[in-house]
């Protein structure tokens, strides 16, 4: 299954583009679904009301769904009382209400992976395309499943379970279930779920689509944007550059504003030589309907829109190469954090790391114990070492060509002595 992940700057127009993406799709005989979290504007894109609990028919072979964040949480956190009900009779709390339930900040993200995972499972589509928030938070979006289950990992390790035999008789004793039992039930369901996003996100068929108009800041952007995604190892298929004005207007006005967004394209261009850059014009009017969306992918640049099919670049396979907790890596691309071998002529290994986008400035690296963290601007990723290189030591780091190299030299005391 193809799952295109559509995100920019505010206001580009990415609702609007993500909707003729999966539009593109439908046409081409695909059976594809628009996802979203936004309320009204999507509806106006497509000139009808979406439900939430189905997704709903636009036009042959292409459907759309709302997400409704605050019922899912409602639903989640009354799912948590009815199970924890013991535990909170015991302490004397009042069970809350469905009706006096809202949800927190942070629910929207949780209920549109949980919704993409949902839709990935059910085999149901040919193309997913989601209309993401924007870049900044797309970027820490896809970084949360993994950051979730390494504070887990770190909070409730597994290895910790080893007298869970005993709960039980504890639980008998006491007359109600262990916390500590229903924490680590929790924290195994909540592994389990958060496992299943991951690897939808990692999925060879699944990459992010940058949407921008073409302005003086617009290169700049979305060069930290691009840096924060290759940092957690995601694939940018293409960049969308929307509402370009005609070339060779009569008017002054439109003439100039035309000849500023030529330059920027050519910086955009410049910016991204090895992703694809494609032009949407603008049509006078923001499109409403699937008729005007239908005017985005047949005008001079039709294949703007279209989801493609071919897998190039790569993407990571999740902290520290490391593999699911069944050990399965089947689907996923190969990780792009790579050890390169200079032990013979350097007496160094060194990890490269591809950050395309990045500069030296704001760029920051701290080895934590056996994990290192890469900081990228305002972007952060801590990874695991793989093991070879626990047992050295980081002697230095370069950013050469949008690739930073760490170099490790081994630890005495901890590298195998030869004979």
């Amino acid at each position: 299954m193809r799952t295109v992940l559509v995100t920019g700057p505010g206001g580009a127009g990415r609702t609007t583009l993500a909707a003729a993406t999966a539009l593109a799709a439908a046409r081409k005989g695909a059976r594809a679904l628009l996802l979203t979290t936004e309320s009204s504007a999507p509806e106006t894109v497509l000139g009808t009301s979406l439900g939430a609990e189905a997704p709903t028919p636009i036009a042959p072979g292409l459907h759309a769904r709302r997400i409704d964040p605050g019922d899912r949480f409602r639903q989640e956190f009354l799912a948590f009382q009815e199970r924890a009900g013991a535990a909170l009779d015991l302490l004397g709390a009042a069970p809350l209400d469905e009706d006096e339930l809202t949800e927190l900040p942070g629910s929207e993200d949780f209920a549109l992976l949980q919704a993409l995972r949902a839709e990935h499972a059910s085999d149901a589509w040919d193309t997913v395309v989601v209309d993401m928030p924007s870049a900044a938070e797309t970027i820490r979006l896809l970084a949360l499943p993994n950051q979730v289950r390494r504070y887990l990992r770190r909070l409730l390790p597994p290895e910790r379970q080893a007298a869970r035999a005993l709960r039980p008789v504890l639980a008998q004793l006491a007359g109600v279930p262990m916390p500590a039992q229903k924490l680590y039930e929790a924290a195994q369901r909540w592994e389990t779920e958060l496992s299943a996003v991951q690897r939808v996100i990692d999925d060879p068929g699944t990459s992010v689509r940058l949407v921008t108009e073409a302005g003086p800041v617009a290169a700049a952007n979305l060069r930290a944007i691009r840096a924060g995604l290759a940092l957690h190892g995601r694939r940018t298929d293409g960049v969308v550059v929307n509402r370009l004005l005609p070339t060779g207007s009569a008017d002054p006005f439109l003439a100039a504003l035309s000849g500023s967004q030529q330059t920027a394209l050519k910086a955009l261009r410049e910016e991204f030589p090895d992703v694809p850059v494609h032009e949407v014009p603008h049509l006078g009017h923001d499109p409403q309907g699937v008729d005007e969306l239908d005017a985005l992918i047949d005008g001079p640049a039709g294949e703007t829109v279209d989801t493609g099919t071919g897998n190039t670049g790569t993407a990571d396979t999740g902290e520290g190469g490391d593999h699911d907790r069944n050990g399965e890596t089947a689907g996923r691309r190969p990780d792009p954090w790579t050890v390169e071998d200079r032990l013979a002529t350097d007496g160094l290994l060194v990890w490269r790391v591809p950050l395309p986008g990045a500069e030296r400035r704001g760029l920051g690296l701290v080895r934590r114990g056996d994990e290192i963290v890469v900081t990228v601007g305002r972007f952060r990723r801590i990874r695991t070492l793989p093991s070879v290189l626990r047992r050295c030591t980081v002697s230095g780091a370069g950013l050469r060509d949008g690739v930073l190299e760490i170099r490790f030299s081994p630890d005495p005391d901890l590298w195998p002595k030869s004979d």
